[in-house]
């Protein structure tokens, strides 16, 4: 794990790579009309990220697949043996990724994964660092035919602690890969090397109940995780009171809002940052659906959640800010094996986001939100190219646009939202 973050306010603030007077003039002029608009209201109300206030920045990414051929190229991989119905050995997937990128130096070092990803994180220095962990780790022989497994060996889990990950999101579709023995297994490996979790537990109290990430001084950031039918969660994978599963979201209603303003409530005191992680939706296509728009307003305004963490989409998805919280829809994959798999190629699931909200501890509210481009090629994080980059600029701005949302695109790539 990462050491304990430096002490002194003055420091931790000064860290960020903040929107000072001479920086918002270089992101006025790139920036389109909308979000130069943006930008100049905050710097003219003096809101942004250094000024007077106590700024808490998060890194949040969509899915970390370390399972199946990720698995293999690391130092201790798990049997093989894979019961897809066009691939029976994990090993498929590195011969995949390999035909279409080049070799992969195996055995690679638990870090390797991560890549360019190490060095701009320790740039951006987020005070806490969360992801959706779509595998489950574990030895588990015992798997369900559910099509597609992916299993990383507990041996591996250096790997995750390699990028100071803070908290692992488990309510999704592949945890229980290999069954309640796999989950199991998966909350005691995480929870032995020191990385929170949320959204799956032994019991429903578990599964429900935060994760609780300590900041500095009094303030926390709290993780609630949610898995919907809609992203492949099987309702029977839901924790009981005395059974092992996920945090399972029924419907996007009001009362199931309401419920989850109840625990939100319960847990959150002054200074918290509350994030909602939802594996939800579809796997491709930019359409936001109504209900999940709603449903990410009403946690908002109803149940006192400050970020929307949405994942499930091999590929990014619109950003909205609803009263100054951001909803991310789909973060897209950041970790996988999935090179050289073709038929998607349009959607461009090679390239990944590192989102940094920057929030407001007092308020909830958000002050700035930059996102780091990168494309996995050799199972590696590499910094993406200008012309990746403005692949990704140019989705988020046609797909943010009807929700009021921009990104410029800075000289070294970072992507700057700003809203209306």
């Amino acid at each position: 794990m990462r050491g304990p973050p430096g002490p002194p306010a003055a420091p931790r603030l000064r860290r960020r790579d903040l929107l000072t007077r001479a920086a918002a003039a270089a992101f006025l002029a790139a920036a389109p009309t909308a979000g130069r608009a943006a930008v100049q209201r905050a710097e003219q109300s003096n809101d942004m990220p250094g000024r007077d206030t106590e700024a808490v920045t998060l890194l949040l990414t969509g899915d970390v697949m370390t399972g199946r051929g990720v698995d293999q190229v690391l130092p201790h991989p798990s049997p093989p043996r894979l019961y897809e119905g066009y691939a029976t050995s994990a090993l498929d997937y590195v011969d995949l990724a390999e035909r279409a990128n080049g070799p992969i130096p195996k055995p690679v070092a638990f870090d390797y994964v991560w890549g360019d990803a190490l060095a701009a994180l320790a740039r951006a220095r987020p005070d806490v660092r969360i992801v959706n962990l779509e595998t489950s780790v574990t030895r588990s022989e015992d798997y369900l035919p559910k099509g597609i497994n992916y299993r990383m060996n507990p041996a591996n889990v250096p790997c995750l602690t390699a990028a100071g990950i803070d908290c692992c999101v488990l309510a999704n579709n592949h945890v229980l890969d290999w069954t309640e023995a796999g989950l199991l297994e998966t909350l005691d490996t995480l929870a032995a090397a020191e990385i929170k979790t949320a959204g799956a537990g032994r019991t429903r109290a578990e599964a429900e109940a935060p994760a609780v990430l300590d900041l500095p001084g009094n303030g926390r950031v709290l993780v609630f995780a949610f898995g919907a039918m809609s992203s492949g969660v099987p309702p029977d994978w839901a924790a009981g009171e005395n059974r092992p599963g996920v945090n399972f979201l029924p419907d996007l209603s009001d009362a199931t809002a309401g419920r989850i303003a109840r625990q939100v409530g319960a847990a959150k005191r002054p200074g918290d940052i509350v994030v909602a992680s939802l594996h939800w939706g579809s796997n491709w296509g930019y359409e936001i659906p109504g209900a999940h728009r709603r449903f990410a307003q009403r946690l908002i305004a109803a149940a006192g959640v400050d970020i929307v963490h949405g994942h499930s989409s091999h590929h990014v998805r619109a950003i909205e800010v609803f009263r100054d919280r951001p909803i991310l829809y789909g973060c897209g994959d950041f970790l996988t094996d999935y090179e050289g798999i073709t038929g998607y190629e349009a959607f461009r699931d090679d390239l990944a986001l590192a989102y940094l909200p920057t929030m407001d501890a007092a308020s909830g509210r958000l002050l700035r939100m930059e996102m780091i481009p990168f494309q996995m090629r050799r199972f590696r994080l590499n910094r993406a190219s200008r012309k990746d980059a403005r692949w990704l600029h140019d989705v988020l701005n046609r797909e943010g646009g009807r929700f009021g949302t921009r990104v410029a695109l800075a000289e070294d790539n970072r992507l700057v939202l700003a809203w209306d």
